[in-house]
């Protein structure tokens, strides 16, 4: 089981023992098919609905574990409308369309199981009326308008190879009067250029990133093995290959991760950074790369830069070589739909490279 997962395991076991019994019942059938850091988002969920349920005075439990089912057949529309109202309405909640979208969608999986599949001992269902059903959860994001959202803001082709040029040389450049800055970029520019080469050249995601091991890169095959998310099997990584331009740097950073981290030797990260007072380097956090990445951007010329949207670059550049399915396989996405935002995105490149090519002849 990977770092992240772990984490989200342990955290799931604290969290569940303060659930009514139904939903412990429901997290463990679900268990052999979700992931910890998915049935964690579930549990949270529900944290946030009972703590609702509670508030309004819609059950007279004290605590959430003792909420009983039947104060979730007496729901009515009208709870579930004014629930949503809570969510959209509540600044501390800072609920997206999305995120209520999901969470919606949480409380639907529960009471579905809990109405069809979940039996009593008497095998009648074990919740007898389930106002969910009757809740329509409108789809908020579609291919197109995330594309119309990225559009302008990934880099296009020669600007993959400029901005890892820039991470190595440009950005010293940039900060020679800050002296700390320096120092810091000096120390971590092998590493750095590395870690965006290889997003630029792989399209992997930064969870991904941050649980490689030394022993899952493969730099013969130009392959590293990952838990790729939403799939629950943690005795497979699934094998995602890099572009030829991440291969040097990889070596380059390979030649001096032991003498400039000091790791201890029972460290298995690939990626490492040493923490101030510390002398052995650790595994790198996901913050740390995002922060990383968000810093080079900054100084690049384009702040709207996240280490996500370099996973969106070398997808739409990926895509206007290969087809959906590649690209779906590539990107590790469980639908093609979700790929489609590439398809959209390149209709406009490729545009964009016609006209050019018209320009110049």
């Amino acid at each position: 089981m990977n770092v992240i997962k772990q984490k989200d395991r342990i955290e799931l076991d604290k969290k569940v023992p303060s659930m009514p019994w139904y939903v412990e019942k429901f997290i463990n059938y679900k268990l052999p098919d979700l992931s910890p850091s998915s049935l964690l988002e579930y549990v949270r969920d529900y944290e946030t609905f009972f703590s609702w349920l509670l508030a309004e005075g819609l059950s007279d439990a004290t605590a959430i574990r003792d909420i009983p089912l039947e104060t979730l057949e007496k729901l009515r529309m009208d709870n579930i409308d004014h629930f949503k109202m809570f969510l959209s309405t509540k600044k501390e909640q800072s609920n997206t369309k999305t995120t209520i979208s999901r969470k919606l969608s949480s409380l639907r999986s529960l009471f579905h199981y809990l109405s069809q599949i979940a039996e009593d001992d008497d095998f009648y269902p074990l919740l007898k009326r389930n106002v969910m059903a009757k809740v329509e959860i409108k789809r908020t994001h579609k291919p197109k308008d995330t594309a119309a959202k990225l559009e302008g803001k990934l880099l296009q082709e020669a600007e993959i190879e400029e901005f890892i040029d820039y991470v190595a040389t440009g950005y010293p450049q940039d900060v020679s009067r800050n002296k700390q800055a320096l120092y810091a970029h000096e120390l971590n520019k092998i590493r750095d250029v590395c870690i965006v080469s290889l997003i630029l050249n792989s399209g992997l995601r930064v969870s991904e990133v941050v649980n490689l091991n030394v022993d899952d890169l493969d730099l013969k095959k130009k392959l590293v093995y990952v838990y790729r998310k939403g799939k629950n099997d943690e005795t497979f990584k699934t094998p995602v290959y890099f572009r030829q331009e991440a291969v040097d740097k990889l070596n380059r950073y390979m030649e001096i991760r032991q003498a400039r981290y000091n790791p201890d030797k029972r460290e298995k990260a690939l990626f490492l950074a040493v923490a101030n007072g510390q002398k052995e380097g650790k595994r790198m956090t996901k913050r740390a790369i995002q922060e990383m990445v968000v810093k080079y951007a900054k100084h690049f010329g384009k702040p709207y830069l996240s280490v996500h949207k370099l996973r969106h670059s070398f997808a739409t550049d990926y895509y206007l070589s290969n087809d959906i399915y590649k690209t779906q396989e590539q990107l590790g996405h469980a639908s093609p739909e979700t790929t489609q935002i590439y398809a959209h995105l390149t209709d406009k490149t490729m545009a964009e490279a016609i006209d050019r090519r018209e320009r110049d002849s």
